[in-house]
């Protein structure tokens, strides 16, 4: 129960009783002024009108990612294929309109009568919710879809879908909108394969905000997909580039080539070049529902952060799970137990915690069970409990294998989770130095912070401003009620590149941890002492210089708190400011020119002189001056404060992860320590660059 809550029932719970008469005198007259609420009122919703009501519920949003969550939903359904043996090629198609086909080699979805319903099984299949083979009739012995509601989903959300199945020596074709029926069944031809292919316009009435797909996202996930189904192949092609960008992905290495992937720029650990793959599943003699497969794939490497990611019958359960909790606890027992067994931990030692064995490891879990309970059906974390005891066993029992087989690597690995037993020590004692002894003791608080005097963090923002300039003129500027001031001297550190108590002895990030009040997690955005309640401001805003070193700086922070205040990147509180780049000063007005992120600066200059500058009465311009805004230091008070910090007038950049794997690997190869991709990627882009200071 929430703090309000609470608040509010305890000033219930103290009221008199001749208050409480009085309240229930006053809610009785109102209720006789009401309408009346009888049988009447009670709306029951047909069909998949359930599903249009309420998007969100089957799909987490009618966003971005809802959108391409009905790109998951089918292409699941062909997995399953796969899984089950029968379908060893998916293709998946973006159009030019933003449609969607995804074709399989599959059994095809069984088009016969169906025996309660009466009509075409494919019918049922996409205009009833539950309706669906794996709800353990034989059809699936593994699956991801399991409810019954996938691709019904996507029919109800989509304002036209189109299905084709190829069976029994047939083609037949199906046609929907908003999930009712509008072509039946019908054959269309003869065919010597099978398979189903499922065409759909995602509806614009629902995805109001984007009906456009992301090549990045999607092509992201079906390469998961292949890694986690080896030898399976799957094509993406999206029609939407001049030349229809085509990509293939089929490996035979399964989650041990996702490892490396995941890998790929950071220095591995000695001798561990190869995964440490395990495998195990249920006895013969475990019951139908209670049985599974695990198989995992470890690899360290000298970094300091870590990768684990999971997934159960190819679903990506990105908010872990029983199968991640065993993996977690088999890991760190076992690298203890070998540890102390040869003396490598020492009697005085305390044991290592899970941290430490975990920093620098990438991981993949994949398990398959017949029966799988999701919290949800977004699927997002895996809940079957027995799934915890048998990928602990199985992960212990092949690591300890591996350790006795490896002693060199077993040595190694041990070695690096004391160096960072160390390290975390010392981290410790760093993050200890940065708490504040309590919100209203300003002594706490960073010599160089110019606090506001309001304390309600909802109301409240802070401004992390480049330098003692701007942070002076940013000062003068601001709001002092709700407006806190902290100027950083320099370039804070690369946090990507060097360990927790290396960044946690830093005096800028120290200044930075004490002034927000959260605490920070630890370099896998989890754990540590970080309390989001805690947070002082609730719109902390990066403002830096509309020059490379502005973006330079505006980066390393937005590494750091991606880094040690993930939490609070997630719940929105994290901003860029936008300062304008050019002034066209028109007599004594200043029309301001802000970047928008995609066009030109000279574009956006002109566009503004056509927009503010007046013909004359000889046709021609007016009088104007243009000038240049390198730095928020060249800005009096009012300008900074009028263009850049004013709620009425400014323009803030919310800082967002759409993709925690793709923002995962996008620190990791931009800001680490491999040379290579950053190299690669400034080859790639050189052309896009503009306005560099040289």
């Amino acid at each position: 129960m929430s703090a309000p809550v609470q608040g509010i029932l305890a000033l219930i719970g103290c009221g008199s009783l001749r208050r409480s008469f009085e309240a229930q005198e006053e809610r009785i007259s109102v209720a006789d002024k009401t309408p009346s609420y009888g049988a009447e009122d009670i709306q029951i919703l047909e069909g998949l009108q359930a599903v249009r009501k309420r998007p969100g519920m089957y799909i987490g949003s009618t966003g971005s990612m809802g959108l391409h969550h009905l790109v998951w939903e089918i292409v699941d359904n062909s997995v399953d294929e796969a899984m089950a043996g029968f379908c060893n090629r998916i293709d998946v198609t973006v159009h030019l309109d933003n449609s969607v086909t995804v074709t399989d080699n599959g059994r095809g979805i069984p088009v016969a009568k169906h025996p309660k319903r009466k009509m075409s099984t494919l019918e049922v299949v996409m205009t009833i919710l539950h309706a669906g083979g794996k709800f353990g009739g034989g059809g699936y012995k593994v699956s991801g879809g399991l409810h019954g509601v996938g691709v019904s989903v996507v029919n109800a959300l989509s304002e036209r879908l189109v299905v084709e199945v190829k069976r029994d020596g047939e083609i037949h074709t199906m046609e929907f909108s908003r999930g009712k029926t509008t072509k039946q069944i019908e054959v269309i031809g003869k065919t010597k394969t099978t398979g189903t292919k499922v065409t759909f316009w995602p509806d614009p009435e629902i995805f109001q905000e984007t009906t456009v797909y992301d090549h990045d996202t999607i092509s992201a996930r079906l390469q998961e997909t292949a890694f986690l189904n080896r030898g399976l192949k799957i094509v993406f092609t999206d029609e939407r580039e001049l030349t229809p960008r085509v990509e293939e992905y089929c490996y035979q290495g399964g989650i041990n080539d996702f490892v490396k992937f995941l890998n790929e720029g950071n220095e591995i650990l000695p001798g561990l070049s190869k995964p440490i793959y395990v495998q195990g599943k249920s006895a013969d003699d475990v019951t139908d529902d209670k049985r599974g497969e695990v198989e995992v794939s470890i690899q360290w490497n000298t970094g300091y952060g870590s990768k684990v990611m999971t997934f159960a019958n190819n679903i990506y359960t990105i908010d872990g799970g029983t199968h991640l909790e065993g993996f977690r606890t088999a890991l760190t027992r076992t690298i203890n137990d070998y540890a102390r067994k040869q003396g490598i931990l020492k009697d005085k030692d305390q044991n290592l915690t899970g941290d430490d064995t975990r920093e620098g490891l990438t991981a993949v879990v994949s398990v398959k069970l017949a029966d799988p309970q999701f919290e949800g059906q977004t699927k997002a974390k895996l809940g079957s409990t027995f799934m915890r005891n048998l990928t602990q066993q199985a992960v212990a029992a092949g690591l300890q294998e591996y350790f006795e087989e490896h002693p060199t690597q077993a040595r190694a690995i041990c070695n690096k989770a004391i160096s960072a037993s160390k390290a975390r020590t010392a981290a410790r004692k760093a993050r200890e130095a940065t708490r504040r002894k309590g919100l209203l003791e300003s002594a706490s608080l960073p010599g160089k912070l110019a606090d506001c005097s309001v304390r309600e963090p909802a109301m409240t923002e802070l401004f992390i401003v480049e330098g003692d300039s701007a942070g002076g003129s940013a000062k003068d500027g601001r709001r002092r009620d709700i407006q806190a001031i902290l100027p950083l001297r320099g370039k804070i550190l690369n946090v990507e590149r060097v360990g927790d108590h290396r960044a946690f002895s830093s005096e800028t990030i120290q200044a930075l941890i004490t002034a927000i009040g959260t605490g920070v997690t630890d370099s896998s955005g989890e754990g540590g002492d970080f309390d989001l309640s805690k947070a002082r401001y609730h719109k902390i805003i990066i403002m830096s210089d509309a020059d490379v070193d502005g973006a330079h700086i505006r980066i390393l922070l937005m590494t750091f708190f991606y880094k040690y205040m993930r939490p609070l990147v997630e719940a929105g509180y994290l901003y860029s400011a936008c300062p304008p780049i050019f002034g066209v000063k028109v007599g004594k007005k200043i029309h301001y020119v802000y970047p928008t992120g995609k066009d030109p600066e000279d574009q956006l200059l002109a566009q503004a002189i056509e927009k503010y500058v007046p013909i004359d009465a000889k046709g021609e311009k007016k009088k104007y001056s243009v000038q240049r805004y390198k730095g928020l230091g060249e800005m009096d008070p009012q300008q900074l404060a009028d263009t850049t910090m004013d709620p009425k007038t400014r323009i803030l950049r919310r800082v967002t992860i759409e993709d925690a794997a793709k923002a995962e690997r996008a620190v990791r190869e931009l800001m680490g320590n491999q040379v290579e991709y950053r190299r690669d990627y400034i080859e790639r882009h050189a052309k896009d660059a503009r306005y560099l200071d040289i």
